[in-house]
C-alpha cells in the first residue's frame, strides 16, 4: 500500500578510492556524447537502485520526463557540498518551473566527491502514489539529465546551460544471464560503401551467403554494426530468408530495395529472421534457444534491408553497416523462429490529419494459427521476446492475446513508444500460443502537427504497426498480419464508383463528382477531416473486415483467406464478414480489383506511382 512515509536520508562520506558502496547494478549507459555522465541501475523488488557518476564538483540531476524536456518532470538532484551529501526530490510544471516536491521519494544510499567526479547512489519505489511523479513500467522512460559545477545552493540549483540531455531507456528489462563468451566466433553481414542518396528514406538491400558450416550452429548473439558517426542514419535492419535455388552470381551487387529495377532475386526473400531498430542494442537468445545455421532447412542465403533515414537530405553519405552474428557447435534444445504480426504495410491502412489519438490494429487471426500450429506443432509455441515497431506518428503499442473468448496477459507493450529507442523486449515469462489464439497488434498515433492523410508505407513519414515475435520450436510460419477494407473506407468520405478495370495504382475514382478522376490518395486528403470525423472514421476502421496473410517460409500461402469474429468481449465491437484477398461480392467498388494487382502493389507500390499490370 502507498502511502506517506518519512525517509531517512545517509550517506557513506568516507568512501574508497574507487568510489564504490559494493552494490551490484547490472545495467550501465553513458547518457553524454563525451562520457561525462554515467547512469548504472538495477531493480531490487518494488524499488529501483540508481548509480550516477558524473565529471563535476557540483551537482548533478536527474529524472524522468514525459517527452524528454524539463516540462512536468520528475526530477532529483544530489552533490556533496563542504563535505555534506545532499539529495531533493523536485518537480517541475508545464512551464518547466523548478518546485520542491512536499512529498520526498528519493532515498540516498551512498555519495562521494572527489577532485574530478561526484558519485550519488539512490533508490526510488517504481510506484511512489505521488501525483508529482512518473510511475516507472516496462514502457520506454525518456530519462533526462544535467549537471553543474558549483552545488545547489539556499536558492536552488544554477542554470545548467548546455551540460544537459535526454535518452530513452527501459528501465523494467529482465536481467539475462552472461551466456556467451566474448571469445565466440562470429561472422558480419554488412554493408561495403553504400552511397546514400540525398533524399529522406532509403531502404537499401543486399543479399549474402551465410558462410558454409559442415554441421549445425546456433547464433547465440546478434550485435549491430554501425558506422561511427551514422547512429541516428542507419534507422533499422532486417534480415530475411530467401529462396536457396540461387547461385553466387545474385551476390555481385546491392540494390536500392522496393523499385521497379530491383533484382528479382530480392522478391523471394520474405522471411525475416532477425529485426534490429534505432537505439536497439546487442541481443542474446536465451540459454536453450538459438538461431540454426547449417542444416538444409536453414538459410543459406538471405538479403539485408537496411534503412536510411536522412530527413536534411545530406549529400555524399557513404556506410558500411550491417549485423555481427555470434555462433557456436554447442547446440542449444530448440530453434528459435520469427512471425511478423500486425498490419500489413499498405495504402490501406490510413490515419487522419489533425487526431491527438487514433488507433489501428492488426490481426493475427485464430484460422492462419490454428492451421499453422495444427499442421506443425499442435502444443503451441513460445514466445520470449518481441520487437513492436512503428514510426514518427506512433504513441503506443500493445500485443493483446486472446484464447477462447478471454484475453490473456498482454505479450509486449510500450505505452510511451519512440520511435528513436526500439529493441527487442525480453518476456519476463515466456508466454504460450496454442493453436485457435489470436492477436492484435493495437497502434496508438499522433496527428495533431499534420495536414494530410498519414499512410502505411515505408517511409518515416508514413506508419507501420508491426510486432516481431521471437518463439520456439520454429515452425513453418512467418507472417500473420491483416489489412482493413479499403472501399468501405472511401465510402466513408462518399466515393460512389471506381474506374473499371483496375490498371493503375492508386486507382481511379469515378464519381462522385468531387473526387472525379483523383486518385483514393487524392479523395482522402481532399476531404474536410475534423476531430469529429476523425473519430467517426476511426471507429468504423476498427469494425471492417479484413483481409488476411498466412504465410510459409517458402512465401506460399497458408489455405485461409477469410476472417472471423474476435472474441466477443473485447472491449469494442468487432465485424465479422468473410472476405477473399482483394475482391468482395458484396461491394459493387470492387470490380476487377484483383489479388494479383493487391500483391503487385504491396512489393511495388508504397514507394511508387507505377503500373502495376
Amino acid at each position: 500500500m502507498c502511502g506517506w512515509r518519512l525517509l531517512v536520508l545517509w550517506a557513506l562520506l568516507t568512501a574508497t578510492a574507487a568510489g564504490n558502496s559494493g552494490r551490484s547494478y547490472p545495467h550501465r549507459t553513458v547518457l553524454d556524447p563525451e562520457g561525462k555522465y554515467w547512469l548504472r541501475w538495477g531493480q531490487q523488488g518494488g524499488r529501483l537502485a540508481f548509480r550516477l557518476e558524473v565529471r563535476t564538483a557540483g551537482y548533478v540531476g536527474f529524472g524522468f520526463s514525459p517527452t524528454g524536456t524539463m516540462a512536468a518532470a520528475d526530477i532529483v538532484m544530489g552533490g556533496v557540498a563542504h563535505g555534506r551529501p545532499y539529495l531533493q526530490d523536485y518537480f517541475t510544471n508545464a512551464n518547466k518551473e523548478l518546485e520542491k516536491d512536499t512529498q520526498q521519494d528519493y532515498r540516498l544510499e551512498y555519495a562521494m566527491e572527489n577532485s574530478t567526479h561526484t558519485i550519488i547512489e539512490f533508490t526510488r519505489e517504481l510506484h511512489t502514489c505521488d501525483v508529482n511523479d512518473k510511475s516507472i513500467t516496462d514502457s520506454t522512460v525518456r530519462v533526462i539529465w544535467a549537471y553543474h559545477h558549483e552545488d545547489a545552493g539556499e536558492a536552488g540549483p544554477k542554470y545548467h546551460d548546455s551540460n544537459r540531455g535526454t535518452k530513452s531507456l527501459r528501465l523494467l528489462n529482465p536481467e539475462k544471464a552472461n551466456v556467451w563468451s566474448p571469445a565466440s566466433p562470429y561472422f558480419d553481414l554488412v554493408n561495403q560503401d553504400v552511397p546514400i542518396p540525398n533524399k529522406g528514406t532509403t531502404y537499401w538491400c543486399q543479399m549474402f551467403k551465410i558462410p558454409e558450416f559442415q554441421e549445425k550452429h546456433h547464433v547465440i548473439k546478434v550485435e549491430p554494426v554501425v558506422e561511427k558517426g551514422h547512429e541516428s542514419l542507419v534507422h533499422h535492419i532486417l534480415l530475411y530468408q530467401c529462396s536457396s535455388n540461387f547461385n553466387d552470381s545474385v551476390l555481385d551487387y546491392g540494390h536500392e530495395c522496393f523499385h521497379p529495377n530491383m533484382p528479382d532475386a530480392f522478391l523471394t526473400c520474405e522471411t525475416v529472421i532477425f529485426a534490429w531498430a534505432i537505439g536497439g542494442e546487442g541481443f542474446s537468445y536465451p540459454p536453450h534457444v538459438g538461431l540454426s545455421l547449417g542444416t538444409p532447412l536453414d538459410p543459406h542465403y538471405v538479403l539485408l534491408e537496411v534503412h536510411y533515414d536522412n530527413p536534411t537530405h545530406i549529400k555524399g553519405l557513404i556506410d558500411s553497416s550491417g549485423l555481427r552474428f555470434f555462433h557456436t557447435m554447442d547446440i542449444r534444445k530448440y530453434d528459435a523462429g520469427v512471425i511478423e504480426a500486425g498490419l500489413w504495410v499498405s495504402l490501406f491502412h490510413t490515419i487522419p490529419p489533425g487526431m491527438p489519438e487514433f488507433r489501428s490494429e492488426g490481426h493475427c487471426t485464430l484460422e492462419c494459427l490454428e492451421e499453422a500450429l495444427e499442421a506443425e506443432k499442435p502444443s503451441g509455441i513460445h514466445v520470449f521476446a518481441v520487437l513492436l515497431h512503428a514510426h514518427l506518428a506512433g504513441r503506443g503499442i500493445r500485443l493483446r492475446h486472446f484464447r477462447k473468448g478471454e484475453e490473456m496477459k498482454l505479450l509486449a507493450y510500450d505505452d510511451d513508444f519512440d520511435f528513436n529507442f526500439q529493441e527487442f523486449q525480453y518476456l519476463k515469462e515466456e508466454q504460450t500460443i496454442l493453436p485457435g489464439d489470436n492477436l492484435i497488434t493495437e497502434c496508438r498515433y499522433n496527428t495533431k502537427d499534420r495536414v494530410g492523410m498519414t499512410w502505411g508505407g515505408l517511409s518515416t513519414r508514413n506508419e507501420m504497426c508491426l510486432s516481431y515475435l521471437l518463439y520456439y520450436p520454429r515452425i513453418n510460419l512467418t507472417r500473420c498480419a491483416s489489412i482493413p477494407d479499403i472501399m468501405e473506407q472511401l465510402q466513408f468520405i462518399g466515393v460512389k464508383e471506381i474506374y473499371r478495370p483496375v490498371t493503375t495504382w492508386p486507382f481511379i475514382i469515378k464519381s462522385p463528382k468531387q473526387y472525379k478522376n483523383l486518385s483514393f490518395m487524392d479523395a482522402m486528403n481532399k476531404f474536410k477531416w475534423t476531430k469529429k470525423e476523425g473519430l467517426s472514421f476511426n471507429k468504423l476502421v476498427l469494425s471492417l473486415p479484413v483481409n488476411v496473410r498466412c504465410s510459409k517460409t517458402d512465401n506460399a500461402e497458408w489455405s485461409i483467406q477469410g476472417m472471423t469474429a474476435l472474441p466477443p468481449d473485447i472491449e469494442r465491437p468487432y465485424k465479422a464478414e468473410p472476405l477473399v484477398c482483394g475482391t468482395s461480392a458484396s461491394s459493387p467498388l470492387y470490380g476487377s480489383f484483383s489479388l494479383r494487382l493487391l500483391m503487385c502493389y504491396l512489393l511495388l507500390g508504397s514507394m511508387l506511382s507505377t503500373q502495376c499490370i
